[in-house]
């Protein structure tokens, strides 16, 4: 779907979305001060990084994904042999849950808990380079593992740019956003659901009404859990790398006016929605407490790309899911930092961490181990490494958060061409007005740390929709307000100013 730049960005403020997991700037990080100093957290950590297997370094990997499977130690030996005879290399991935990786990550970095490599997303990164916790790879990126360096676009590193300086690994992907609202399609059949003119979260009510009524009370047509929200609720904002959803700029706005998001009329008429059909029975009771998504969901929003569906299809147990784009694409800094690997500041194997990704970037073998599972019993290869069929929907690992979709098989029954079509969203996407800047929060950690502290205590039920936003937005803002947001606020407008002057 072709649209102007202008179109975009009418329908961004009609849809009242922005960003959510995933998921993605140009020119440098041009901004002054300091290289981020380690704090007390990481500085406790001893430099003992993952002990060796023989003569072949195991690296510990922490990333996101769902239930570990009974054959996850097979297909992880299977991908170490691989590796091992290619660079002399293993990993030991270890996975987070979805409901539990912001605690999980967050507790690591804290305390030090030795890592080697570590995925991390636009909602920590910033964060996380200010305490310290990963190695600077400006230099060694490009000395160690060329192909990698060569690999990635120059606007796509220098979108992951703290303070002029590379700390990680970014997925080249759809590094720009590009949202998707996804029905069961027996659902659109039964109703007579026609997507084309659903254009804004008002568009979903009736429809969202008509599969309660017709299914029952305990069907839910838009089943939500606490670490995902809506997604994509918050698209129409840059976040300016922050990782704090309350404050940001309007993607179009040439101002560029730092603003209280949760204050803006868009933002709070979708709040409103949200509540509402809480209150109806659309949202499921528990979403504030559910940390894993139920299979075969009627209704869900996702940042994507073509051809993704298949893989949900599967994923979900689902015969048909129809997708249509309510969103972008669009450039943000934050958006390219939707998927990252950073490595640990005190990994005694830095360079066998980036020779470990440089392959998991230019290798298509290792690339679809990763993301399918174990050759045979997950996923048979149908064309090569090019096309692969899967034949289970356990293995847990997320591929978005992995590497590059160019070295990638396409998933039997996706386009052919998916990549290329990916690659073609990421040369039509606009831009946020604030593309290229990330904020420097050397000398905000403390206002940082609080005012995420706020929103985390808030956000779970506030964006399923549990609360009701005219009383508990106010009281937020006062909590936000006390914390430093205004501070914060005060000091992204003086950096934006400075750094488009």
């Amino acid at each position: 779907m072709k649209k102007t730049k202008k179109q975009l960005l009418a329908l961004s403020a009609a849809a009242l979305l922005t960003t959510a997991l995933a998921g993605c700037g140009s020119s440098s990080n041009n901004e002054t001060g300091n290289a981020p100093a380690n704090n007390a957290g990481t500085n406790t950590q001893n430099e003992t990084g993952s002990k060796p297997s023989g003569n072949v370094p195991t690296l510990v990997w922490w990333t996101i994904g769902g239930q570990v499977p009974a054959n996850f130690d097979k297909a992880l030996a299977a991908m170490n042999d691989y590796t091992a005879e290619k660079i002399g290399v293993k990993v030991d991935i270890k996975v987070a849950s979805w409901g539990d990786w912001d605690t999980k990550i967050n507790t690591i970095v804290n305390t030090g808990e030795p890592f080697d490599i570590m995925f991390t997303n636009n909602s920590k990164y910033n964060q996380q380079v200010a305490m310290g916790a990963f190695a600077d790879l400006t230099d060694i990126v490009q000395k160690d593992t060329p192909d990698l360096y060569n690999l990635i676009p120059q606007k796509v590193w220098d979108g992951t740019k703290i303070g002029g300086k590379i700390y990680s690994v970014p997925t080249y992907k759809d590094s720009s956003l590009t949202q998707y609202w996804v029905f069961d399609d027996k659902y659109v059949q039964k109703y007579g659901i026609d997507t084309t003119k659903i254009k804004s979260l008002q568009d979903l009510d009736k429809p969202f009404h008509d599969m309660k009524a017709g299914e029952g009370k305990s069907f839910y047509p838009l089943s939500l859990t606490q670490g995902d929200g809506f997604n994509g609720f918050f698209n129409s904002y840059d976040d300016l790398t922050l990782g704090l959803p309350p404050v940001g700029v309007k993607v179009d706005d040439a101002s560029r006016k730092v603003v209280s998001v949760l204050e803006q009329p868009d933002v709070m008429d979708g709040l409103k929605q949200l509540h509402k059909w809480y209150q109806d029975g659309i949202i499921n009771p528990d979403a504030p407490t559910k940390t894993e998504a139920n299979k075969g969901r009627p209704f869900f929003a996702a940042q994507a790309f073509p051809g993704a569906e298949a893989t949900w299809q599967i994923n979900e147990g689902v015969a048909k899911y129809d997708m249509f784009q309510i969103f972008g694409p669009i450039y943000t800094t934050s958006t390219i930092q939707g998927s990252l690997n950073a490595i640990s500041a005190n990994s005694k194997y830095k360079s066998e961490a980036l020779k470990y990704l440089q392959l998991v970037n230019t290798d298509p073998k290792l690339r679809n181990m990763l993301a399918f599972g174990e050759p045979g019993v997950d996923y048979k290869s149908v064309d090569g490494e090019k096309v692969v069929e899967r034949t289970t929907d356990t293995w847990p690992l997320a591929a978005y958060t992995q590497g590059t979709f160019f070295d990638l098989a396409v998933t039997k029954g996706a386009p052919v061409d998916q990549w290329d079509q990916v690659k073609k969203l990421n040369e039509q996407a606009t831009s946020s007005t604030n593309l290229g800047f990330a904020l420097d929060i050397s000398k905000l950690g403390t206002e940082v740390a609080n005012t995420k502290a706020v929103w985390d205590k808030y956000r779970y039920e506030l964006m399923t929709g549990a609360s009701d936003p005219e009383k508990v937005v106010p009281k937020i803002l006062s909590e936000l307000k006390a914390a430093g947001m205004d501070t914060i606020t005060k000091a992204a407008q003086e950096q934006i100013d400075a750094y488009f002057k």
